[in-house]
């Protein structure tokens, strides 16, 4: 019987043989197709996961080097004249951002607050005519914002934006501009700024008459010391819209000035008659230059192109316009500093023609810079063709100087000191400035020879930052 069941288990055994090692074969087969399936996965899992690991690992890269960037940007370098050398912050190799500004605080002293002209075209704009001395601290704290983009083939635009706040509690706004162009090319701003400067004072810090503005330029009853600025921008009822072109040596401007053109006279009276504005006035601004290494000179003219702006209405209810001004002038300029900086001289000479409705006015101008003193003289004529006397006295003009037509000079002495690098800051100066102003008249309808002064001096804190 034992011998019966071992034949049969080997009987068994003989015949299910082939049949296990076929099914041991397709088991075996699948579970190498699923390690095959699976290491695929695998891979495909891990290749992903190193590209993810490299895309991040470059953007931290990326955000380090701006990082250090701008944690390695070392303080800007100053210039006297507060212009930095470099860039203050770099966001990345394309766009700059330039973060800056100054502090510039006066204490005066001035034989009385009743100038030759505009007393509005200073920092503090709230003086009023009058007899008194004066004897005030004012100023203002600008910063400025300047943004600049480049393109590798010289194209660029950027803007510029300088609110400041005065120590009468108010802000605001010295340049807000957009411009664009070609590097050494070409260039298109527009916004609120000033044109070329055609009657440089060179180290000028305390002339009355010497505002960078386009309003309150003339004020009627005063002498009147024409600069060429009436055109030159930075208006405070209108915009500017400038053009310029170099070509070698040659430099070209076309400066226009869009404005309520009665805003250039203080208190909008003009020649004793109150202004009536009736449309805003377009001053055209054309210059042209030619500039060498230290020598240049300069050719300008502004005109009003539009009639009948402002005027006010005579007796007989007809309307007389009074928007007519044209303006010329030319500015020569030597600059030895650009080569000797320590004892180079800076001198200019300029001179300005004012052709306007009754009235002419002349200014020629020189002054120069050595070292770090600055002298200059002033001279002026106006002639006033026509003048409303019971006007001025309706408007309760009592210190008015012009009183009827005739001629009138103004002679002018200015002078500064600069005293650098206070407590070895390069970037804190201080400067003393005096001027005298004395005004001599040859009346037309009059026996009487008359004459008055100005005087006054000036200490200014001066901080670039």
């Amino acid at each position: 019987m034992r011998k019966i069941t071992t034949l049969a288990l080997l009987v068994g055994l003989a015949v299910s043989a082939p049949a296990l090692a076929a099914s041991s074969s397709a088991s075996l087969e699948a579970r190498m197709a699923q390690l095959e399936q699976r290491l695929q996965q695998a891979e495909a899992r891990a290749e992903t996961a190193e590209k993810q690991i490299q895309q991040l690992t470059k953007q931290d890269v990326k955000r380090e080097q701006q990082i250090a960037s701008v944690k390695e940007a070392t303080p800007v370098e100053v210039k006297q004249d507060g212009i930095s050398k470099d860039k203050l912050l770099t966001l990345n190799g394309f766009d700059n951002l330039k973060l800056y500004g100054d502090v510039e605080f006066n204490v005066d002293g001035a034989s009385r607050s009743g100038q030759l002209t505009s007393v509005r075209t200073q920092d503090n704009k709230n003086w009023k005519p009058g007899t008194h001395e004066r004897w005030d601290v004012n100023g203002r704290l600008l910063i400025g914002l300047d943004g600049y983009r480049r393109n590798d083939n010289g194209q660029f635009s950027g803007f510029s934006v300088q609110p400041t706040a005065d120590l009468n509690g108010s802000m605001t706004l010295d340049d807000a501009a957009f411009f664009f162009g070609e590097e050494k090319d070409w260039m298109a701003k527009i916004g609120r700024f000033e044109a070329y400067d055609m009657f440089p004072l060179n180290q000028d810090t305390f002339v009355e008459y010497s505002g960078n503005t386009a309003n309150d330029l003339y004020a009627d009853g005063y002498g009147y010391v024409y600069m060429m600025k009436e055109g030159r921008g930075r208006s405070d009822s209108g915009g500017n819209i400038m053009l310029n072109k170099n070509i070698g040596n040659w430099y070209f401007e076309l400066n226009t000035l869009l404005e309520d053109g009665s805003a250039l006279f203080a208190e909008q009276n003009y020649h004793g008659n109150e202004l009536e504005n009736d449309k805003n006035v377009a001053y055209l601004r054309p210059i042209i230059a030619w500039k060498a290494d230290a020598f240049s000179v300069a050719a300008a003219m502004e005109t009003n192109v539009v009639n009948n702006a402002y005027g006010y209405t005579n007796d007989k209810g007809d309307f007389v316009d009074q928007s007519k001004r044209n303006g010329y002038g030319m500015t020569m300029t030597w600059d030895g500093q650009k080569a000797d900086p320590e004892n180079g001289v800076v001198a200019n000479l300029s001179t300005a023609y004012m052709d306007a409705s009754d009235e002419k006015d002349f200014t020629v101008g020189a002054n120069a810079l050595w070292k770090r003193f600055e002298l200059g003289y002033i001279y002026a004529h106006n002639k006033i063709e026509d003048f409303n006397i019971n006007g001025v006295r309706a408007s309760d003009y009592d210190d008015d100087w012009f009183d009827e037509p005739g001629s009138y000079d103004i002679h002018t002495i200015h002078a500064s000191y600069l005293i650098p690098n206070v407590m070895n800051m390069e970037n804190f100066n201080v400067y003393l400035g005096a001027y005298i102003s004395m005004l001599e008249a040859d009346k037309t309808y009059s026996s009487d020879d008359d004459s008055d002064q100005r005087y006054g001096g000036r200490v200014r804190f001066k901080y670039y930052f």
